[in-house]
């Protein structure tokens, strides 16, 4: 390209720029905008701005985010989402946990009298509720091996499982789970001692039914 050429071509660019710049400070724009009606920029994807520019300006031109995002109040480029209207309630949960002592004889998963009682108060709960979902957990104390006493919480969570379905529950509303003697009340420095009698009535708590009911008001 010859000398004489170039210096046409620059010519004919910055009076092409001069025009936009004069059209975007006519519309208060503080960008050039080309004749798309886009924001004209440099080779490195530089934003032209006029003399109308300044931060403030910037921040209130419709291509002032895009040009200059870094230069003006984040809240501008970003603006807050507004939360959506939560139109549902939020289930609720509550955790009851019955003594298994109550619910059953001592290394036995049948339900006593006393033990359907606390559980017609659980299911009473349940049914008071838009009910989602009732979770049992059985537990044990120590005494025995793993495998027993898995199979005991096993047994006894469902136990109660089948208790409640017949007061009204829906069967496939209640989770049950054995937890064996994994995660024990009692301290390691509780209830020392070989099985008898006095062990046997510290480590009670151990013992025990978790329910869990989550639903929603009625």
């Amino acid at each position: 390209m010859n000398k004489t050429l170039k210096q046409i071509m620059m010519a004919v660019l910055a009076t092409a720029l001069g025009l936009c710049a004069s059209l975007a400070q006519a519309q208060n724009r503080v960008y050039v905008i080309d004749g798309r009606g886009e924001v004209a920029t440099s080779g490195t994807g530089l934003c032209w701005r006029t003399g109308f520019w300044t931060p403030a300006a910037a921040a209130t031109d419709p291509a002032g985010c895009k040009c200059d995002k870094d230069l003006i109040p984040k809240e501008v480029c970003e603006p807050p989402m507004a939360k959506p209207a939560d139109t549902h309630a939020k289930p609720m949960g509550e955790k009851i946990t019955v003594a298994a002592d109550a619910l059953f004889d001592f290394n036995k998963a049948t339900l006593r009298p006393e033990g359907k009682k606390k559980i017609d108060e659980v299911a009473a709960k349940a049914q008071g509720l838009v009910l989602e979902v009732v979770i049992a957990v059985g537990h044990t104390d120590r005494i025995g091996s793993d495998a027993y006493n898995q199979k005991l919480s096993e047994k006894r969570a469902a136990a109660v499982k089948e208790y409640m379905v017949s007061k009204g529950i829906p069967a496939n509303r209640i989770y049950t789970e054995g937890k064996g003697k994994k995660q024990p009340v009692t301290k390691p420095d509780q209830c020392k001692g070989a099985k008898s009698a006095k062990v046997i009535a510290c480590l009670q708590p151990d013992r025990r039914v978790d329910i869990e009911i989550i639903g929603t008001s009625k």
